[in-house]
């Protein structure tokens, strides 16, 4: 097991402990990253520094804190498969699983294994000049192209598979994923997509022209950014708000599907619907879906007997998948 932490917050401190020290009482081994490992101060941790290695050979990484940390988490997980499963500390936390509140079930379900795994499409990023290529990147929720400076625009063509579109003169450009459209794109008036849907999406930030609309393009569609030459001032992408890379004028910014998906560990079933109500808030009153279903399910007799009403089915769990062992020591 591998343990992740925004150790700038005192609570993910706290929860952290709880956290490995409940794993370790199950006999599990843990293992975290040397400078989060002696802010926890638990012995019998098995320590690493951050690098590509870090989480190889891991059964899944537990990550406390916000969207930002599971982010980082996401990194340190490049290329080794292993599935993240988020603990929210923060504001929004739609990619975390878990609440802090519930940090008991989640250890007992990470112990036994009891989750299922999904796979998070993600986006592969390359700049290029003058045909050569200055940087290669990656994003899970969105690589923007921005303005770098705020007293200019940037003067960009956008091109969708070797096609050109539009010409915008924006503040910037936004090409996400489903699993970003709930992020940056939706505050740039993107649309929100369900992370079942494989899709890449575009939305213009800003955009002085009549037909500037976000859009939904085919999952293996190639869209390109170009900052024109005679853009007044630079650009600059960033890829998930964590890695960023200068675009000086000229720079063609190019984004396909990505190569290696992200993977996430889910303990709940719930539709995708309830994620969305629950973190937007959103006003559900007078929904009468679930008397209408009951309705349809129950026989003449059962609905006169007033037993529509009364519907509390529940959703059963069957996560559960066997691993190397119940008991006994198991691998990080």
């Amino acid at each position: 097991m591998f343990v992740v932490l925004h150790t700038g917050r005192r609570e993910a401190i706290d929860v952290a402990r709880r956290t490995v020290t409940g794993l370790i009482e199950a006999g599990l081994s843990v293992r975290m990253l040397d400078d989060e490992a002696a802010e926890v101060g638990i012995d019998g941790v098995e320590t690493v520094a951050a690098g590509g290695a870090a989480t190889r050979d891991c059964e899944i990484v537990v990550v406390i804190g916000g969207d930002g940390t599971i982010l980082r988490g996401a990194e340190l997980t490049r290329g080794s498969g292993t599935p993240l499963l988020g603990v929210n500390l923060g504001h929004m936390g739609f990619l975390a699983e878990a609440e802090r509140d519930d940090l008991d079930y989640t250890v007992d379900h990470v112990v036994k294994q009891a989750y299922d795994v999904e796979e998070r499409l993600t986006l592969d990023v390359a700049v290029r000049r003058d045909g050569e290529v200055l940087t290669e990147q990656w994003a899970l929720n969105e690589a923007a192209v921005e303005k770098a400076a705020r007293e200019r625009m940037l003067e960009l063509v956008v091109e969708i598979d070797g096609r050109p579109l539009s010409r915008w003169a924006c503040d910037g450009v936004v090409c996400a994923t489903p699993t970003g459209s709930t992020a940056y794109a939706f505050s740039a008036g993107g649309p929100v997509v369900w992370p079942e849907v494989e899709a890449l999406l575009m939305a213009p930030i800003s955009a002085h022209a009549l037909f500037a609309r976000p859009m939904v393009i085919a999952p293996d569609s190639v869209v390109a950014v170009e900052v024109l030459a005679d853009t007044q001032g630079a650009g600059v992408l960033w890829c998930d708000g964590r890695r960023t890379v200068e675009l000086p004028p000229g720079a063609r910014i190019e984004v396909r599907r990505g190569e290696l998906p992200v993977r996430l560990a889910r303990l709940h079933r719930a539709p995708f619907t309830d994620r969305l109500v629950a973190k937007f808030d959103l006003p559900t009153m007078g929904w009468r879906g679930g008397q209408r279903r009951a309705d349809r399910t129950a026989g003449p007799a059962t609905r006169s007997a007033g037993s529509a009403g009364n519907d509390r089915s529940t959703r059963s769990h069957t996560g559960t998948r066997p691993g190397p062992g119940s008991t006994g020591e198991r691998d990080a």
